[in-house]
Formats: structure tokens, sequence, C-alpha cells
């Protein structure tokens, strides 16, 4: 919960803002400074510190240091603090930066609000992740190598397991370390551990079998393997097995959610232990082992029982896989090059990829977005299904790989080649981005407003006859047509000729609409029609727009009536 405080009529107002934006997320504490007050700002600050994970004061950053400096404990477990003041400049980080995500909740405030996020934490400020933020548990000397990383000293990367991280600035050897491992080690001297969720544990247990006797299984067979109970990234079963207590609770003392799966699911996989008593109580010959197997991987710990000290039967079985870690492919959309078109999601997966490929134009346009340590991997026009490969295989190493594309990533770009090397052994995640024909069409007005159609003139890889089939048809359809690649100074008659068999069922009048450059600084564009257009003013980089026998030009833009039947057609 995230309480609001204020003191003042203008605070107020803009916490107002925030808990019409946030009502299921924020709690008002209505402090004042006046005789009249229910409620003093000092109170309702100790108050909602107490009783909040994060607060946000509409207070000046002096005031709210000397209220809350004796409420500080920990910054583990003090809740994060963001400052906003009287003018609503500006929402400061105070306090918690990362353990109370005070400098992601100072960017969502700033962002609602109109305001500056002011972020002074190091790591934040040169674009450098924490370690303690990488979504890992994490355990050494963390100050230590973090401030190594910020001076620019040689840090040194230790993967014993691949898992997809954020780019860090790390080299092959340095006297400072980050460790990324599963095992029961210490860490060393200068060094952190990273501890990923790489453990899965599957538990069978009979009915009311104690959480206590799971609990002491499950870390026995950890410790006995050498094994950190910090990287058990779940407990598996049978779905027959879901509401277990004791399986819940030892899940919920261990920090990690319960996964099921059916005993028909169970059943196929192949397991070194199976027994009659699973298959009899549950419809599977194995619980434990199957289950931690069942998504592949090392099966480190067979299946072992638990032991009771009075000698009765034991309730309980347990099995531990060391699951394979699956890298991460996102296919971002960068639009058309504008900036500001340039989406939110597609700056966070920018940021958060630790391997980026890309055409070498388009890497120019969002290099400075890039974290430090992010291996870029760049190439020429034509290098397309290389491209993909080159991604697809960097995702497979177990690495965050963002693969990058002009527009939408979906629309004649690397989505397709991509998605066509990759199989289900990794994470793919597509990110939309604004389309040469939307960026165009919102130049030239809404010619876009009814049925519309994308098509590609280029015949490098699509034989003309079938662009010309496609071509006919929407002309005999009456569907808007925006062409891409539409000439090039090898390709300069395909235009023309589309053009052509569109006036086979248009009138010369029809308004066309040609963009070049759309959204960037040397963008141009005009309306003009089907029987004036001059195709010798088109290159690769324009987009063409075709309207159909509804489109019109008013006032210098194009319009294609949605065909509400209130609206009159344009005279």
């Amino acid at each position: 919960m995230i309480g609001l405080i204020s003191a003042t009529a203008a605070g107020a107002a803009a916490r107002d803002r925030l808990a019409a934006a946030w009502p299921t997320r924020t709690r008002v504490y209505d402090g004042s400074i006046g005789a009249a007050s229910t409620e003093s700002v000092g109170d309702a600050v100790r108050r909602a510190f107490a009783e909040c994970d994060q607060l946000v004061c509409f207070l000046a950053t002096g005031a709210v240091v000397r209220l809350i400096a004796p409420l500080l404990g920990d910054k583990t477990s003090d809740p994060g603090v963001v400052c906003v003041d009287e003018g609503g400049r500006f929402a400061v980080s105070l306090v918690g930066g990362h353990g109370g995500g005070a400098n992601e909740l100072a960017r969502e405030v700033g962002e609602l609000l109109g305001a500056e996020p002011v972020v002074t934490t190091a790591t934040d400020a040169v674009g450098v992740p924490g370690l303690d933020t990488l979504g890992f548990p994490v355990e050494g000397e963390v100050a230590a190598v973090t401030r190594a990383l910020l001076d620019g000293e040689p840090v040194a990367l230790r993967a014993e397991l691949a898992w997809p991280l954020p780019p860090l600035p790390v080299a092959a050897e340095g006297a400072y370390g980050i460790r990324v491992t599963d095992r029961a080690v210490a860490p060393g001297e200068r060094e952190v551990l990273l501890r990923p969720p790489s453990l899965v544990v599957g538990v069978g247990a009979s009915k009311g079998a104690p959480a206590a006797e799971i609990l002491a299984l499950v870390e026995d067979a950890l410790r006995d393997a050498g094994l950190s109970p910090r990287s058990v990234g779940e407990l598996a079963t049978v779905d027959a097995k879901a509401e277990e207590p004791g399986i819940v609770e030892a899940a919920g003392r261990l920090g990690v959610p319960v996964v099921t799966y059916t005993a028909e699911e169970l059943a196929t996989v192949d397991v070194p232990n199976p027994s009659d008593a699973p298959l009899t109580a549950v419809g599977t010959p194995s619980v434990a082992e199957a289950a931690a197997l069942v998504r592949g991987g090392e099966l480190l710990v067979p299946k072992r029982k638990s032991t009771r000290a009075d000698g009765r039967p034991a309730m309980a079985t347990c099995a531990v896989v060391r699951r394979v870690a699956r890298g991460r492919l996102a296919v971002v959309g960068l639009g058309p090059g504008a900036r500001d078109l340039l989406t939110p999601r597609a700056k966070e997966e920018l940021r958060r990829a630790s391997v980026l490929v890309g055409l070498d134009q388009y890497v120019d346009q969002i290099r400075d977005l890039l974290r430090p340590g992010t291996r870029i991997l760049e190439s020429g026009l034509g290098a397309e299904e290389e491209r993909a490969r080159t991604a697809v295989a960097e995702a497979r190493r177990g690495q965050a790989v963002a693969l990058i594309g002009s527009g939408d990533a979906g629309v004649y770009a690397m989505a397709s080649p991509a998605l066509a090397e990759a199989s289900d052994d990794i994470d793919v995640v597509g990110v939309p981005g604004v389309t040469a024909a939307l960026a165009a069409g919102a130049i030239l007005g809404a010619p876009l407003g009814h049925d519309h159609v994308s098509i590609s003139l280029s015949d490098l890889h699509t034989p003309w006859e079938v662009i010309e089939r496609r071509v006919r048809a929407a002309a005999e359809a009456d569907i808007v047509v925006t062409f891409y690649n539409p000439r090039s100074r090898g390709r300069d008659w395909q235009l023309p000729k589309a053009l052509a068999i569109l006036a086979e069922h248009r009138e010369p009048t029809t308004p066309v609409g040609v963009v070049r450059n759309a959204s960037r600084p040397d963008e141009s564009s005009r309306v003009t029609s089907l029987g004036s257009l001059d195709p010798a003013i088109v290159d690769m980089m324009t987009v063409v727009t075709v309207g159909n026998t509804a489109t019109r030009e008013i006032a210098g833009r194009m319009v294609t009536p949605r065909g509400y039947r209130w609206q009159e057609e344009p005279k």
C-alpha cells in the first residue's frame, strides 16, 4: 500500500489525483499543519511509515527528512519514500530507492503528475542495474562490487549457470567478481553471489503430511547435494496435492510457489524410480521425480523419503532438478523513427537486454538508450536472415536478447524470420511498434478509416505474379492500399504497374498520399491523385497510400469515411 500525505491545498490536489488514479494502491493520510487539523502532518507521516510499503509525501524534502529520521531502521525493510514539491515539478526518490522501490515509484508519480523524477541512486543515475534489483537473492559484498562497477574497475562475471541477466559492465577477469551459482558456497572476498531460481523441487506427500517433515526433507536433500535453498524456484507436485496444507506451508516458508501438473502429464515422464504407491493413490507412477522433471532438466537428487524420529512410515518424498535456463528473445519494433513514437515497453526491453541484434542504422537510433555492458551485434542491409539466426542462437545460450526492427517488427520486419528459426526452447516476447502505414496515415489525415491493406512491391522475396494478384484483388475489392517498398533504383516499373491496376477500378481523382521519412526530421508529405502521381518522386523511404472510391480530400487531408449511417457522405 502507498501512503499519501499532504499538508496544503496544492499538495492535497496532487494527492487526490494519485488517489483517483490508483484507488486500490493508495491510502490517504490527511495530515495538516493548522490548529484545526484532526491529525498533524508529523503524526500522519509516522502512521503511514508504520502501515504502508511506500509513501508519497507532498511536502518539502527537508521536512520529510526530519520526520522520518527517527523511524529509519534498515534499507531492506524501510518503506520507500518519494517527495513531491508544492509546485508539482519534481518527484524525488528520498529513501529506499531500490529496497523500497522509491526510484520506480518516483518515475510512476512523475509520469502521472507531469513531474520530473529525481533519482540519485548511483547505479540508476548511470544506467547500471543494481545488483540487488535483478530479481535474484544476492549475497556477499554488494556495496564493494557495485562501487567497482561504477568506478569502471574490472569486475569478472563467473557464470556457473547460463541465466538471462540484464547488461552489466563486466570483464573476463578482475579483482572483483559476480558469480551466478545455485551451489551452497560462501561468497569470496570482493565477490557477490547471484542465486538464480534454477532448482525445482518435486514433492510427493501423503494426506496430512506435516509441513515440518516436508521442509526438513527438502532442506536435507539440498544440503546433502551441496545446493542453496535460495535457488529453489518452485515446489512441483501433482494437481491432486495442490491444496495439501503441508506442501503449501512448506512452499510458503521457502518463499516459492507451488506448481502442479495433472497425473496424466506426470505419467508420461520417464523417471528412474517409479512406484506403485503413487500410481494407486493419484494415478501416476511418480510424483516427486516426475513433477521435478516434467519441464526437463538435470536430476541432481533422485527421489528420497523423509525420516521420522518415531520410526513411523515416511509421509513425504522429494527430488531436485536443475532446470535449463530459458533464454529470452524480445522482438522489438522501434516505430517509424521519431523518439517520441518509441513505446515505453520498447524502451524497457532495450534496457533489459544484455545482447542487442539489429541493422546498423537502427542500432544508431537507440544506442543512447542501452545500458552499459550491452553487447551489440549489428550488421548491414541484406543480412536479415543472419540477424534472425544470431538472435535466436544467443537466446538459446541463455541470454536476454533484443532483436530490433523499424516500425512494427512483425510487419515486413524481423519477427517473421526470427520466429521461423525459434522453437519452444526459448521465451519469445513481441513488442509492437508504430508502423510506417500508421505513421504516414496520421500525417495524411485519416486515409485508413475503413478497410485497408498493406502490400510490399518488392519482388526480391515474392514473385511479381503473386504481388500483382494481390494488388488486383485489393483493387477489385475497393480497399485502401498502402504500398511498402514502392520504388528503388533497380525496381522502377512496379509502382506504375500497380497504380495502373488500381486505375482500372478507381477514378483518376482518387486521393493518393505520399509520405517520405514519416516522423523523422526530414519528413515530407503531399496529397495528390491517382491520375497525377509522378512515380519519380517515390523511393524506398516513401509510403504510398491510395484511397478507395469513398476516400476524399478535405482541407488538404485524405479522409476515408468510416461509414456510419448518421454521417452524411461528404459533398
